[in-house]
Parts: C-alpha cells; structure tokens; sequence
C-alpha cells in the first residue's frame, strides 16, 4: 500500500534544497548530467532533485555536495523549519 503524499511544507523544504543544489550546479557552470556523473548518479534523478519531485537521503546529499565541492550544510542552510501545529 503507498503512503501518503508528504504535507506541503515538507515539499516546499524539499524544494528549496533542490533550488539550492541548481544554483551552486549553474554557478559552477555544471549541468545535470556532469554534476551527476561526478555525485554517480544518473541526470534524470539530478532533475528529480532539483525539481522537489524525489527525496534525496543523508548519503545522496553527501555525494552531491562532494560533487560540487560545497559543505553539505550550504545545500540545506536557510531552509526554514516548519513549527508544527500538533
């Protein structure tokens, strides 16, 4: 049985990872398919990233920010926290 569709905020957080992760590739004057080749792994899940439509984990996350030669915490930094409203 799928799971539900992650809350809007956490989507809106998981785009703006790939906002960032797009503009340090273009900065570097990278595209997809290079900065995926140097992270191994494939263009279309570099634009699935970049776009918000996939979750990239902790590893992935590690990888990419090696491939770009940025500390990982530049990908998430300022990506505001939600406060709950449970």
């Amino acid at each position: 049985m799928p799971s539900a569709p992650p809350p809007d905020w956490i989507l809106a957080r998981r785009r703006a990872v790939g906002v960032r992760i797009r503009a340090a590739r273009t900065w570097r004057n990278l595209t997809q398919e290079r900065l995926g080749e140097r992270a191994g792994m494939d263009r279309q899940a570099m634009n699935r990233i970049e776009q918000g439509h996939q979750a990239p984990g902790l590893d992935t996350l590690i990888r990419i920010a090696d491939a770009l030669d940025v500390p990982l915490a530049e990908l998430v930094q300022g990506v505001e926290p939600r406060t709950p409203k449970e």
